[in-house]
């Protein structure tokens, strides 16, 4: 017997197919509403026959969203982008998709929801990223107060695009020659990632418990990285030597405006050519230590005690990247 119905928008990406399972394993049936239904079939097999469902909606759609959110006893809404493309903008998906959402829930009397935010989020940043989590927090806070904000650092899982991220350029052929990983602003940057099976887990825990209404919370992992520290996990890793090469914040600034000006062309925009390389918005956010901050509510306060490291599950995927594979011996290469 199930504990109610959870619409989770966003919830065939990265995160939303952990949030699925755990949802599912304390109870609840789950409703995936998402653009793209057809690509979304392997998130049923995060739980049993019957328990997950698949609906089309769009956060820039209302009558979709209100359409998805029919029967749900909560919501989650786990949409967010890390870089424009087409007609995915921040402005549109992060703060006008959350406003939808919150407005469509608080019309249908439902008292229940969870915003994925971002630790980072402010109203002054300069990254538009950071500058609209922070003010699609002010909107669903507007339309339910008792909503609950889960503020995650950088997200790391077999399907992650970060730790992958480097270790792919770490083992690219172009390191063989060039054998030197970008690192804006001298890599100096500390970050604190967190294991996408806790993030779902305090998803879960946020849903369930009248504890947490209203509260926001940062997730962050047990151990606070720098970005130099994280390339060199990743190269002792994947058995690569590479260098940090220090790129300062004017020469990465215009560089990754420029990418992100030709990932918004129509042919570029299509997806065929996979993230760009970095972008102007997410220099700016660099610019910024991405931790949890001292006096916030934590995993620890939504009862999450046992929190996954990054050594313990980084290696597990992270041994493709060996010049042999799961059979690489160090020093092989």
């Amino acid at each position: 017997m199930s504990t109610g119905l959870v619409t989770l928008f966003g919830g065939s990406g990265f995160i939303g197919r952990y949030a699925a399972r755990a949802l599912v394993e304390a109870g609840y049936r789950v409703r995936i509403a998402v653009r793209r239904p057809h690509l979304a079939g392997d998130v049923r097999l995060a739980g049993p026959p019957g328990w997950i469902d698949i609906t089309q909606a769009n956060v820039r759609n209302r009558m979709s969203v209100e359409r998805a959110i029919e029967g749900a006893d909560a919501v989650v809404n786990l949409v967010g982008i890390l870089y424009e493309k087409g007609p995915q903008s921040f402005e549109a998906a992060q703060l006008g998709g959350a406003q939808t959402v919150a407005e469509c829930a608080a019309a249908a009397g439902i008292k229940r929801f969870v915003q994925i935010s971002a630790i980072g989020a402010d109203e002054e940043s300069r990254s538009d990223y950071a500058r609209t989590k922070a003010l699609a927090e002010k909107a669903v806070r507007d339309a339910i107060p008792e909503a609950v904000i889960l503020r995650p650092s950088i997200v790391f899982g077999p399907e992650d695009d970060f730790f992958n991220k480097f270790a792919g350029m770490a083992a690219h052929p172009v390191s063989n020659v060039a054998p030197f990983l970008p690192a804006i602003g001298g890599g100096k940057t500390k970050l604190q990632p967190v294991y996408a099976g806790d993030v779902a887990e305090a998803i879960a825990a946020a849903v369930s418990r009248d504890d947490v209404l209203g509260k926001t919370y940062e997730l962050g992992g047990p151990r606070t990285y720098t970005f130099r520290e994280i390339y060199d996990y990743i190269c002792e890793e994947v058995d690569r030597k590479r260098y940090a090469l220090p790129l300062p914040y004017f020469i990465a600034k215009p560089m990754g405006l420029t990418f992100g000006a030709i990932w918004k062309l129509p042919v570029i925009s299509t997806g065929i050519f996979g993230p760009p390389p970095i972008t102007g918005d997410q220099v700016d956010m660099l610019k910024t230590d991405n931790v949890v901050a001292e006096d916030a509510l934590t995993l620890k306060d939504l009862g999450i005690d046992d929190i996954e490291s990054v050594e313990a599950i980084v290696p597990t995927y992270l041994w493709r990247y060996r010049a042999y594979g799961e059979f690489h011996q160090k020093g092989e290469a």
